[in-house]
């Protein structure tokens, strides 16, 4: 039962990113009546949802985070957990080695483990994410390669078939991979289907994934899920993860690495 309520809670706020990636805008009283639900529990939905760097609350609703591609300037999304991400994103650096090509997907603890990633040397680098390919895109001895295809202008990643398509040219060492959501029984998800499939195609073209997560993200089944955990080779999480957690997605295979 708990786990239904949790898929109700998580569908509905898909349908919030929905409605905010179509129109830039959502506002309390009409996400209220369109979902019957109370103000209040879209006020909390919106806190849930900005807390995870997916939009920024402004009086009566909410705004997609903004990009900007003209002046080079990215505002990075608001996150909750940031030292524990990046202690995360300190330790997964440390699972790559010189010369190593990896695939890396958007989101906040990416990015951290991308700025985490200067200390190495020789690094071919595949994303889809415009933080990180402005933020290595002119570091020495890197090579970073931008997926193309359609821009989400709100959150900052392209995706679309031409993306995939793309990215089935290539084959590399490591993906390195930020999400919403790692459970034991349901595996890895994230709140948007268009990053799912890049996901997904990422962990297919990579020899081994290693999976960023902060310990609010396990035991947690987000909107959409793109692969079982025995495709994962790393989890690298915080110290104080809870241990049944960690214990269940061990058994599935999984290496953790504590931060």
């Amino acid at each position: 039962m708990m786990a239904e309520e949790g898929l109700r809670i998580d569908r509905r706020r898909q349908q919030i990113l929905e409605k905010l990636t179509r129109d830039g805008r959502v506002r309390v009283s009409e996400l209220s009546n369109t979902m019957a639900v109370s103000e209040v529990t879209i006020r909390h939905d919106l806190k849930v949802l900005e807390n995870n760097g997916l939009l920024e609350r402004v009086p009566g609703g909410a705004v997609a985070q903004v990009v900007s591609l003209s002046n080079g300037y990215y505002r990075q999304r608001k996150t909750s957990n940031i030292n524990e991400k990046k202690r995360i994103a300190a330790r997964a650096a440390g699972l790559i080695q010189d010369g190593e090509t990896l695939l890396i997907n958007s989101g906040t603890t990416s990015l951290l483990t991308a700025q985490e990633l200067k200390r190495h040397q020789r690094l071919s680098i595949l994303t889809n994410s415009l933080a990180i390919a402005m933020e290595l895109g002119d570091y020495p001895s890197f090579r970073v390669i931008l997926l193309g295809g359609e821009i989400n202008t709100h959150y900052a990643f392209t995706h679309s078939s031409d993306a995939l398509v793309q990215l089935s040219k290539y084959k590399a060492d490591k993906a390195i991979l930020s999400v919403d959501g790692v459970d034991s029984r349901h595996g890895i998800s994230t709140y948007h289907a268009e990053e799912a499939e890049i996901n997904g195609a990422m962990i297919q073209r990579s020899h081994q994934t290693i999976i960023v997560a902060d310990s609010s993200k396990l035991g947690r089944e987000s909107f959409n899920n793109f692969s079982r955990l025995n495709s994962v080779d790393f989890l690298v999480t915080n110290h104080d993860a809870d241990e049944d957690q960690l214990r269940a997605i061990r058994a599935c295979g999984v290496d953790v690495v504590t931060a």
